[in-house]
């Protein structure tokens, strides 16, 4: 199982207890919620009973997996503060944007899923493109999850890698297949208050070390040779002024419009925990509190990145030169920092967090594969007439599918420098040309069935068919990018941003000669065909635009102070 003689550290017995424990009580939770989740709305939809606090808190867990806590560590070691703009620009606005505008519709369409609002707008053709996209994405994704959970417990505690994935994975299949959904949320709650209490050490003790954030910052530009590692803004200006090789035009429209209203908007890995809010004030409230926790989570996940800059005594690489020198990774980050300044027992709660974290983001993926494999390709176009309790059946077995299939491709991460790269790449060929037919969809009564498939089609074939040119020709990642000093990273963003705009293009073109529905088949779909139901007397301070006001104050805020 382990090798102790390659391991950073050692569990001590109170640090295996608290792992055990862990493990432990996700199993325990999916046992205790098993009977709630006989029906197909109480397995894949919760029952639509959790309240904003809860679906809020799960909405942000779900999404706190590897991605965050291993690949933001490593990307801010990579690209320094720039970093936190997948946070603050590349979440906020979109996340407000979700509670405020989109739920509506989501909601009162009585949706089990994204690409089932696309088969109510759009037909059958631009649902089974939508599913098979997202189903394919979960599934590498999950990977992610799998493969950096291990890579944690190889460099900490020496614990072999296949070892690792096996025994998240068989505990993330019972909990999932026993209580579906609603089992995955209570367990991302718990995720959440754990990552948080584990998560904190890194940066509070790294701190103290460096006597704050204005000693870190001359430490960083000292070992560097220049300040533009902790700079948010001011670098954008030009392509070649920051470590990421990226204009500000990048950052605000590739990330904070494409790629992250996609993300936010059409995912339905997070956009599924929304859906089981109890009433629609809930799933508006939920993303907007939602959106208070994320603008907080770079001070756990980007500041280890930023500190390991100014602390470590050496230089890290990507996974390939690491490979080869025998060295340490970008992707390693995170582990090297938590074996500098966790201690007995403070070790097994920052081991814990990290495994929270990991199989949060599994769970997540799974229980959306689940989801959309159920309803979207296997009841849609392959067995139409089943019982509910068939359906439950299949979700509960395409669950240890998932898991299984997700097994093989966290070996495929491997093959990338930095985790967020992976993810980033997966991004641009699903969600942006999905947000371009989702956003069409709700707001253009004139968008048709033929317009919005193509449209779709055209977006995810043009942006796989981007990254493969500059793969075969690197000299097009002056085009793609705009610029031959882009990063990988930065290429993602221009590449979303193409995808985007081409599914715009094509389906407007496509609408504007095909027939559109009459108008009364768009209600509840529309803005513009549907009422929107009223809130009443609420009072201001339980009003969802008042939260949404106040978050977007606080955003200006924090990216006026680290501009």
């Amino acid at each position: 199982m382990s090798s102790a003689a390659n391991a950073i550290v050692s569990l001590g017995g109170v640090d295996i207890a608290i792992v055990a424990i862990y493990f432990a009580a996700c199993i325990g939770v999916g046992f205790y919620l098993k009977g709630q989740a006989e029906t197909g709305e109480g397995f894949f939809l919760a029952g639509r009973e959790m309240t904003a606090w809860i679906a809020g808190l799960s909405f942000v867990s779900a999404n706190l997996g590897a991605l965050e806590l291993m690949g933001w560590a490593a990307a801010s070691y990579q690209y320094g503060i720039l970093s936190t703009h997948w946070y603050w620009i590349g979440a906020i606005p979109a996340m407000l944007f979700l509670g405020i505008v989109m739920m509506p519709f989501y909601y009162i369409s009585k949706t089990h899923s994204v690409p089932g609002y696309l088969q109510l707008r759009f037909g059958e053709a631009s649902r089974g493109l939508a599913a098979v996209s997202f189903g394919l994405m979960t599934v590498l994704m999950s990977g992610i999850n799998m493969y950096s959970m291990a890579l944690v417990l190889k460099v900490v505690l020496g614990w072999d890698i296949t070892f690792s994935i096996w025994a998240s994975s068989i505990t993330v299949a019972i909990y999932v297949a026993l209580g579906g959904l609603r089992s995955a949320i209570f367990n991302e709650v718990l995720q959440f208050m754990l990552i948080w209490f584990g998560a904190l050490i890194i940066p509070i003790l790294g701190l103290i070390e460096t006597g704050g954030w204005g000693p870190l910052k001359e430490r960083i530009a000292q070992q560097l040779g220049s300040p533009t590692y902790t700079h948010l803004w001011s670098t954008l200006g030009s392509f070649q002024d920051n470590p990421m090789g990226i204009h500000w035009t990048g950052i605000v429209l590739g990330l904070g419009f494409v790629i992250s209203f996609g993300y936010w908007t059409t995912d339905f890995l997070v956009v599924q925990r929304i859906l089981s809010a109890r009433d629609l004030r809930s799933a508006k409230m939920a993303p907007i509190i939602g959106a208070g926790f994320k603008m907080m989570v770079p001070f756990i996940v980007i500041l280890p990145g930023l500190l390991a800059l100014g602390v470590l005594p050496y230089k890290l690489t990507g996974e390939a030169e690491a490979v080869a020198s025998g060295g340490h990774s970008y992707n390693e980050v995170l582990p090297l920092m938590m074996a500098r300044y966790c201690g007995p027992g403070l070790l097994g709660l920052g081991i814990t967090a990290l495994i929270a974290g990991f199989m949060s983001g599994m769970a997540g993926n799974v229980s959306a594969f689940a989801t959309v494999w159920t309803y979207d390709i296997y009841r849609a176009f392959i067995k139409r007439d089943a019982t509910d309790a068939h359906y439950v059946s299949m979700g509960r077995w395409c669950t240890i599918l998932g898991v299984l299939v997700s097994i093989g491709t966290a070996y495929l991460v491997m093959q990338f420098q930095s985790i967020m790269d992976y993810v980033q790449a997966l991004f641009s060929f699903f969600i942006a040309p999905l947000f371009g037919t989702v956003i069409l969809g709700m707001l253009w009564k004139r968008a048709t069935a033929a317009g919005g498939f193509l449209g779709l089609l055209a977006g995810t074939v043009s942006s796989i068919g981007m990254w493969a040119w500059v793969k075969a020709d690197p000299s097009a990642l002056a085009i793609v990018a705009l610029s031959p000093h882009a990063k990988a990273m930065a290429e993602d963003m221009y590449r979303g941003l193409w995808s985007w705009t081409i599914c715009v293009i094509v389906t407007v073109t496509v609408s504007l000669v095909t027939r559109p529905k009459p108008e009364k088949e768009l209600v509840g779909l529309v803005y513009g065909c549907t009422e929107i139901p009223s809130e009443g007397t609420v009072p201001l301070i339980q009003r969802p635009m008042f939260w949404a006001i106040a978050i977007i104050l606080v955003f200006f805020v924090l990216n006026l102070y680290f501009w």
